[in-house]
């Protein structure tokens, strides 16, 4: 069996011209092809190489298009295989060797990606980044994300889960702090955060009435605003609302299932 040589970013770099603008474009051509194990590696060199700028007069932060490729690229590659690990963790392979085991490996894959991606939020950006902003309310539930796909399939006793679950809510509290002071309540990052951390208060944490009264504030805030949204927004605003609102139906009908961010566009 011939085996293919691993995707290096290195071997790109002679090409650039100008890195950053050359790295933006890479990542927009893995994201056409469907690369995301590549579109990551990209984007991990793209943030890596704004550290340098960090100690200049220019704090280079990641542009909005920067930031949504770099969620895109490990949101799909952590996407696939949550779906495969909900596969693997049905009720009729429960008692299945090979699922079991299969899963197992699965789990590996997961943890090494969130962590990864922890790693690049935690280090870098929340790290030179600190201003409270639409960008730190980004990186900050990007960062309570990661932290409650890593609660999801570790489990809920503290032996399995060290701790994901309550760093997933801290990091969701920090963010929804700074976004409720400087964020409208229309705003798609504002509503996105709302709506994720609403789904780890109800999944997660087991708080469904905290989780309700978390969804029906941000939707109700957000409705009263509505008439003053942008036409930029208001696309994405109307749909994460309208995931709130379904998340709310199904929890106060105590079906299971809610809707969650996997199905939100990337935000702007």
């Amino acid at each position: 069996m011939t085996e293919h040589k691993a995707f290096d970013i290195n071997q790109f770099k002679s090409l650039f011209k100008e890195e950053r603008k050359n790295l933006v474009s890479m990542a927009k051509l893995a994201e056409n092809a469907e690369r995301y194990e590549d579109m990551c590696k990209i984007m991990r060199s793209l943030v890596e190489s704004t550290v340098s700028l960090t100690a200049t007069a220019d704090k280079s932060d990641l542009s909005v298009e920067e930031r949504n490729l770099l969620s895109v690229a490990f949101k799909n590659v952590v996407g696939a295989r949550r779906a495969s690990w909900r596969t693997f963790n049905a009720d009729e392979h429960k008692d299945d060797a090979i699922a079991k085991l299969y899963k197992k490996q699965v789990e590996t894959e997961l943890e090494a990606v969130c962590k990864d991606v922890l790693d690049l939020l935690m280090n870098i950006l929340l790290k030179n980044h600190t201003e409270e902003n639409e960008s730190r309310v980004f990186y900050l539930k990007m960062t309570a994300d990661y932290y409650r796909y890593l609660a999801e399939f570790h489990g809920n006793s503290e032996s399995a889960n060290p701790g994901y679950d309550k760093k997933a809510a801290e990091y969701y509290k920090m963010a929804m702090d700074i976004a409720t002071q400087k964020l409208q309540p229309t705003n798609p990052i504002r509503l996105g955060l709302a709506l994720n951390y609403s789904v780890c208060l109800y999944e997660i944490l087991k708080e469904a009435k905290n989780a309700c009264d978390l969804a029906k504030t941000a939707f109700d805030q957000a409705i009263a605003k509505l008439d003053k949204v942008d036409e930029a927004s208001y696309k994405d605003s109307t749909l994460i609302m309208q995931l709130i609102r379904d998340n709310l139906t199904l929890w106060t009908s105590s079906q299971e299932n809610p809707t969650e961010e996997a199905e939100i566009p990337d935000q702007q």
